[in-house]
């Protein structure tokens, strides 16, 4: 059953996410930087903050060195960076919009699938009306603020790749890996990434050039300490409990947050339509909410495909009648 409280931290993902744009792009412009090295400074940023934080908590020694724990921080660096480079460069190639509703929008829908092949039935009608809501209410707010970019080939296909390195993260950090929190995965495999996007970003226009004064560092800590550090420990401390699919459509919070930002910081307009899609988004995230009891349904609704329940709330085998095996739920083999 998913718990409240890792509900509201993926939840609070979303919306720490959806400051990185603004924060990433006064960043830019403040130290002119390009998006390669943005990105790489948010992992190194971040990851390496964290480091120091469990440093000084006095975690460092206690970290699993077991080969599941090994697996975890590497695959989830790998897809990072993926996540970070190919993202940016859709944006570069197909404009912001194109890259936010391919790879957001897309994301969801492979996380929905892999899950629902895995538990062999179909997503429950929650999660199926809660996905129809969150996609059409992000092609709302995202085509509502317009394209503004003509649409290239390449930068869509390097979009798909960004929305299946996402819901990769989110699929390998679904299970519990004994010793290894959200934190402790943040620290490591964020650092990692930034490691392995160096020469990516060094290579990008302008190379790694670090801010020259407060308000383009002020900016480069911001982005490394919320919508990185905070923002993507998080996520991972809330999929304890919160199906993958369940947390692909709360990360959708991330552009709604961001089109009020825009309009708010940035002067600039979201429209009716996008008005009407930033409503549809919210109201996906309604009707996923944790119910206040934990009914026959709720148990149901309450996982990721094939994950096992931490603590499992009953007994294998057991069944409803009238209720139909959905793909999130916590009971088998398991499923950004």
């Amino acid at each position: 059953m998913t718990r409240r409280g890792d509900f509201a931290l993926v939840a609070l993902a979303g919306v720490l996410w959806g400051t990185g744009g603004l924060a990433g792009a006064e960043l830019g412009e403040a130290a002119g930087l390009s998006s390669g090295a943005v990105a790489d400074y948010r992992l190194l940023g971040g990851g390496g903050l964290l480091l120091v934080v469990l440093a000084v908590l006095g975690r460092l020694r206690g970290l699993p060195r077991t080969r599941a724990a090994v697996t975890r921080v590497a695959a989830t660096a790998v897809l990072i960076a993926l996540f970070e480079a190919a993202y940016f460069e859709a944006v570069v190639r197909a404009g912001v919009a194109v890259s936010t509703l391919v790879t957001l929008g897309t994301a969801p829908l492979l996380v929905a699938a892999v899950t629902a092949a895995r538990a062999r039935s179909w997503p429950s009608r929650t999660t199926t009306t809660a996905l129809g809501l969150a996609l059409t209410g992000l092609a709302a707010l995202v085509l509502g603020q317009g394209t503004g970019h003509a649409v290239d080939a390449w930068g869509v296909l390097l979009a798909l790749v960004a929305a299946g390195a996402f819901a990769g993260i989110t699929g390998v950090n679904a299970r519990p890996v004994p010793g290894l929190d959200g934190l402790a995965v943040t620290a490591l495999a964020f650092t990692l990434g930034g490691l392995l996007l160096v020469p990516y970003a060094a290579a990008s226009p302008g190379g790694l050039r670090l801010p020259t004064d407060a308000a383009g560092w002020a900016w480069l800590v911001y982005l490394a300490a919320v919508p990185t550090a905070a923002a993507y420990s998080a996520y991972f401390t809330g999929l304890r409990t919160v199906s993958p699919t369940s947390a692909t459509v709360l990360s959708l919070l991330e552009p709604v947050t961001a089109a009020v930002l825009a309009v708010t910081m940035r002067d600039e307009h979201l429209g009716v339509l996008g008005v009407g899609g930033a409503m549809l988004l919210v109201a996906a995230v309604v009707v996923l909410r944790p119910r206040t009891s934990a009914s026959p349904r709720m148990v149901a609704l309450g996982g990721a495909a094939g994950l096992p329940r931490h603590p499992a709330p009953s007994e294998p085998g057991t069944s409803t009648p009238g209720v139909m095996r959905v793909s999130d739920s916590r009971e088998g083999p398991a499923a950004r």
